[in-house]
């Protein structure tokens, strides 16, 4: 009985300690029918979620879902911390003899207790390792938890890191393409006769951004349940609005070339199919479709108003149909799975931007209007 309970610890220890490497130092994506990572956050997603959807208003609804990622990642290095203490537990009930100062007999409990002390570099001394494999296994467990505790201080600030620069350009889309963006807006904003240098820096900037994005969430998964600081953006609204720009442009745009739009929604797709398979997500044949053919005509009148030369001709159409069955399933999924929304191609409403909009506007604009209706009168 002994044995087993030590053959369990070793299981135990042996699988959080791999777990923890996939997950914090191995930069790539793990494929393995079985990690304690994924299981964990299968696991709390889903109940966060349906508690999430009895909070009626959307604004508290999104900050309560914002919570998830940073406390998710604080949760798991517990889960991580406890299942080590528990596994060194396992392996001193198997293998080790100790001593109370009080004589009193050791239990598993206690054990346990003196496990903790131990990760956690305590020595209160109350329990002495008295054999060798003992002696052995607590100053392992002490250099493990010192190391830990490393990794845990060092892990932090590389995720915030890491976030901060994602938001970066998803800041800097708000007044390119409105909050929340749409490929639409991002084009008329442009003007009628967008210039290709600057068209190629921002799809050449994007480019990266999507290059950064799969690289740093294959590496830390936790950051795609991370949602960006305002409701109406998020890190895969910016990545299919740039997909459906660049789908625009590929499609066929008279006095555009297509060169860097091919190679930014290359990559743009290739982050979105990867990190699909990351958090797990499902494709849903149902799914409704972004753009029938009348919000595509909507859309061809919106952009030819304002002077762009969109082609409207059959190899337009199949074109622009095979790029987005190329990446909307995938966003689709996403949304779906993180609770995000996905952009529409069209701008169905006028919004002020974010950085249009703030808590003292109204109470300024009505003082303004107060103050030239005094001037007004003052002058009669």
């Amino acid at each position: 009985m002994l044995i087993l309970t030590a053959i369990l610890g070793i299981l135990i220890l042996a699988l959080v300690l791999l777990d923890a490497f996939e997950t914090i130092v191995l930069p790539r994506k793990v494929q393995r029918a079985f990690r304690l990572t994924s299981w964990f956050y299968r696991h709390t997603w889903i109940p966060w979620v349906r508690v999430s959807s009895l909070i009626r208003k959307h604004s508290w609804r999104e900050n309560f879902l914002g919570y998830f990622g940073p406390l998710s990642l604080i949760l798991l290095l517990a889960v991580w911390a406890f299942s080590l203490i528990f596994g060194f537990a396992l392996l001193q009930y198997g293998l080790g003899e100790h001593v109370r100062l009080s004589g009193e007999p050791i239990t598993f409990g206690i054990l346990l207790y003196h496990s903790g002390e131990t990760f956690f570099t305590l020595g209160y001394g109350d329990i002495t390792p008295v054999s060798p494999m003992a002696r052995a296994l607590s100053v392992i467990e002490a250099g493990m938890g010192f190391a830990f505790l490393g990794v845990v201080v060092g892990y932090l600030p590389v995720i915030y890191s890491s976030f901060s620069s994602r938001e970066v350009e998803i800041s800097l889309l708000d007044s390119r393409a409105g909050s929340p963006p749409s490929a639409s807006e991002l084009l008329l904003r442009l003007g009628c006769c967008p210039d290709q240098t600057v068209l190629d820096n921002i799809f050449r900037d994007w480019e990266r951004w999507s290059s950064d994005l799969l690289s740093s969430h294959i590496s830390y998964p936790v950051l795609c349940f991370f949602r960006s600081q305002h409701s109406n953006q998020s890190w895969l609204g910016a990545l299919t609005t740039m997909l459906d720009v660049t789908s625009i442009v590929l499609a066929g745009v008279d006095g555009v070339r297509p060169d860097q739009a091919k190679l930014t929604f290359a990559m743009a797709r290739h982050a979105a199919v990867d990190l699909t398979q990351v958090v797990s997500a499902s494709y849903d044949p149902q799914a409704p479709d972004r753009l029938p053919p009348g919000r595509l005509e909507e859309l061809r009148k919106s952009l030819m108003a304002a002077g762009m030369r969109i082609r409207t001709d059959e190899y337009a159409d199949q074109k622009l149909q095979k790029l987005r069955s190329m990446y909307e399933p995938y966003c689709d999924a996403l949304a779906r799975r993180l609770r995000l929304t996905v952009p529409p191609w069209i701008r169905t409403e006028v919004r002020k931007d974010n950085w249009q909009s703030g808590p003292w506007d109204r109470v300024v604009q009505a003082k303004g209007l107060a103050e030239r209706v005094h001037v007004i009168d003052d002058h009669f």
